[in-house]
């Protein structure tokens, strides 16, 4: 498997593979100016001792400073190349999952779950890029520190840079033990803050519901739960993150003041000059940060190899609902004439379903013609309707559209001949003429203003208040319940405000009871949002909760 992954970051990293080596390069070349600096410093040190010129000091002060900002500058760029790379790959792998996700069936998503692909799709690629991109530069930079500074320091003293150096396992275990916990603290809030969040999204959409029923409390206390878990999550980690970098510059402290135990011992029996002294210091200095970041770069490392596989899991996810390899063409209707559809036989079962939700439906719709299908909830409708685009997967030779079976023709132009209407609707964040021209973007706006003529979505001035007499009655076999009251139409986006005053049960035509209903408050009517004025004496309008409902004016 880590074969495997190797591999899987070499492909990833490979386009660019250019960018990648030059950044290695400037990291070669920082390094390089890292380990001469201390020994710059060093000789400047060392000539102190025979006397000095002012000019010559200034001299070599200003080399180093040359050199150090030329370090810094090289630093900066390898930093911007890696990390640069790793935020490529990142777009790169973003678009491919969502392209992806695109291909493959509603129902996936579905049975998936969404958190589980989002979760995919944003912390796991976020990981992807830590690894290609943090991870890949913090370890070439620390092989290169060591494998350019410990043969400096082991030139100038042996003993004493190994005696130096002998305490940094310790640090980088440290780390290891601390950092995959302050992951898995970090992992934990990140958890915490999305169930926040998705607790207030969904409160910000069901606003109406909530207050409906009067849910406030419980909401309001469910909200204190999540933000007590939250904040309990944040203090964990603030904890385990303020024990562990004093741990590491204690370590390091301990290890700096070792190295001036003794060196002073040996500055004093002159086999060590100060310029060494200092050097080895400088040298030990450099190496702290590194090391220190080692720990928490294996995590990452580790971290983003699950995160890659994760994803390209989901890449290696082939839809099941895909177009024949040698489509058929569809024949297009004459405008006006609209499409014939047949099913023969049609039979469908959900996977893992216990039973059919549709078996053996058999129907022939010519052009023009209008068919409402009614049934029980769980009947097949709505199965029935996503069957004639495949938004399931359909047996072949099972549902014909235009005389073409619809698992022999191309999705794209399948579903451009199929227009469904779902019983919710949905905004995208667009203007709304946008969203009336999703299904053709590059429709005219004179389409658009006709398309907003047919949804009723053409009353903009305010209309008078004019009362109308409304009936609603709801019938179960011989037996009737009629409401009969008043109603209003406010607003420039009409309301049917209305109320009920009286009942009125009848079977067979015949009266059994009829009561007059006491009148509510004006400010505690309900209402219903106005869709559609028929002529003939209907309305037709949308409840709170999303429900349809057809009024006749009596």
């Amino acid at each position: 498997m880590a074969a495997l992954r190797l591999g899987l970051i070499r492909r990833y990293l490979r386009p660019h593979r250019r960018t990648v080596l030059t950044g290695v390069a400037a990291l070669v070349v920082v390094n390089l100016l890292s380990v001469s600096l201390p020994l710059l410093v060093r000789g400047v040190i060392d000539d102190l001792r025979d006397g000095f010129s002012v000019s010559d000091v200034l001299r070599e002060a200003a080399l180093i400073v040359v050199l150090a900002t030329v370090m810094g500058g090289v630093r900066l760029w390898s930093r911007m190349l890696v990390f640069g790379v790793g935020r490529q790959v990142e777009a790169d792998l973003k678009q491919r999952i969502f392209s992806h996700m695109l291909r493959q069936e509603p129902g996936w998503v579905q049975s998936t779950g969404s958190g589980e692909v989002i979760s995919r799709a944003t912390s796991d690629v976020e990981n992807v890029r830590r690894l290609l991109g943090f991870a890949v530069l913090s370890l070439t930079n620390t092989a290169l520190a060591y494998a350019l500074t410990l043969p400096a320091m082991l030139a100038i003293d042996p003993w004493l840079s190994l005696a130096a150096v002998g305490l940094y396992p310790l640090m980088l275990l440290t780390v290891r033990l601390f950092g995959g916990r302050m992951m898995r603290q970090q992992r934990r809030q990140q958890q915490s803050l999305a169930s926040l969040s998705d607790l207030v999204q969904e409160d910000l959409s069901g606003i109406s519901a909530i207050k409906i029923y009067g849910q406030e409390a419980t909401e309001r206390q469910a909200f204190a739960e999540r933000n007590r878990a939250y904040r309990d999550d944040a203090l964990q980690l603030a904890r385990t993150r303020s024990t562990l970098f004093p741990l590491l510059e204690g370590i390091s402290s301990v290890s700096l003041l070792l190295l001036l135990a003794l060196g002073s011992g040996q500055l004093e029996s002159g086999r060590l000059s100060i310029g060494d002294l200092v050097a080895l210091i400088l040298y030990v200095e450099r190496l702290v940060f590194p090391t220190a970041l080692l720990g928490f770069t294996l995590n990452s490392f580790q971290t983003g190899q699950v995160s890659l596989e994760r994803v390209e899991e989901l890449l290696r996810r082939e839809p099941e609902i895909q177009s024949p390899q040698h489509p058929q063409p569809l024949e297009r209707p004459r405008p006006g004439t609209g499409a014939a559809l047949e099913a023969r036989g049609l039979t469908l079962r959900y996977p893992n379903a216990q039973r059919l939700a549709l078996d053996g439906v058999s129907f022939q719709l010519e052009p023009g013609e209008l068919v409402a299908v009614v049934g029980p909830v769980g009947c097949g409708k709505t199965s029935l309707v996503r069957a004639i685009g495949r938004m399931v997967e359909v047996p072949a030779g099972q549902l014909w559209l235009n005389g073409s079976d619809v698992t022999s023709v191309e999705l794209k132009s399948l579903r451009q001949q199929v227009a469904l209407v779902p019983q919710e609707g949905f905004l995208f964040t667009a203007t709304l003429a946008d969203n009336l021209r999703y299904g053709d973007p590059e429709a005219e706006q004179a389409a658009v203003e006709q398309a907003a003529v047919q949804a009723r979505l053409e009353i903009t001035a305010p209309v008078a208040e004019e009362e109308l007499s409304l009936s609603n009655a709801v019938t179960l076999g011989p037996l009737e319940l009629r409401f009969r009251g008043v109603g209003r139409l406010v607003g420039s986006r009409p309301l049917l405000q209305f109320s009920f005053q009286e009942l009125q049960l009848s079977l067979g035509g015949r009266v059994l009871l009829r009561r007059a209903l006491p009148e509510p408050a004006r400010q505690r009517l309900p209402f219903f949002a106005l869709i559609a004025r028929d002529p003939s004496g209907w309305l037709a309008a949308r409840g709170r909760g999303g429900g349809l409902a057809l009024w006749r004016l009596a």
